[in-house]
């Protein structure tokens, strides 16, 4: 006769083995790496402020949906990517942040990087 820890300890392994994971909306990240310095940019970089309720690409304030195509008409017509600089205020929360991160994904072109709370 089994006991019944040995039957839980079984079910627990059989759930275990049977489950899967699943990555719920991921924002890939890119981490400053070693090796060859970046070379000077061409033109000068876009400047994004991005606060709790409003978000200025350039002095010109933008509601967050349309600046999916502010960016690509700032972008230009060169092959490399443009940077862009993301100051943020301090009372942007981390959901504001990510929903940019979500915006920029769909940008093609663009190299952001993001300075911090100001």
């Amino acid at each position: 006769m089994t006991s019944l820890i040995d039957v839980i300890f079984l079910l627990l392994l059989f759930f275990m083995l049977t489950s899967t994971f699943t990555r719920f909306s991921e924002v890939e990240l890119t981490a400053a790496g070693s090796g060859t310095p970046p070379q000077a940019p061409t033109e000068a970089p876009l400047f994004l402020r991005l606060g709790a309720e409003t978000a200025q690409l350039n002095n010109v304030e933008l509601p967050l949906e349309g600046l999916a195509e502010a960016l690509a008409e700032a972008r230009g017509e060169g092959d490399a990517p443009r940077q862009l600089l993301v100051a943020m205020r301090p009372d942007v929360s981390a959901q504001r942040l990510t929903d940019l991160l979500v915006v920029l994904r769909g940008v093609t072109g663009i190299s952001p990087t993001i300075l911090g709370a100001s």
